[in-house]
């Protein structure tokens, strides 16, 4: 899977984008922070984290016996820029093919 659709699917989950939601608002915290936010356990916390780690949308480092995470906004930045690479590729075709159909049929 490519980086920027492991990052789609990361994000396709509702509990994962209100855990990035919330750990951008706090800019860092601890999955027991986090989880006291939200209407799952810790440890399903740690597990959401971790995907999210995987696909590059965090990033996490030891504070003493604390694993603390950070949202990395350089990798949305990075998938915001190829979905809209995307956009614009869409728009290119759908216009060749708007100008197909209006200017008749072909003789």
């Amino acid at each position: 899977m490519t980086g920027e659709l492991q990052v789609l699917a990361a994000l396709a989950d509702p509990t994962r984008w209100r855990l990035l939601d919330r750990l951008a608002d706090r800019r860092e915290a601890t999955a027991t922070v986090l989880a006291a936010d939200l209407p799952v356990t810790r440890q399903a916390v740690v597990k959401h984290l971790a995907v999210l780690e995987r696909a590059g949308l965090v990033t996490a480092h030891r504070r003493g016996r604390e694993m603390r995470y950070v949202v990395r906004a350089e990798r949305l930045d990075e998938t915001a820029r190829w979905m809209a690479a995307a956009a614009r590729r869409w728009d290119d075709r759908l216009a060749v093919i708007r100008q197909l159909a209006e200017s008749g049929p072909a003789e």
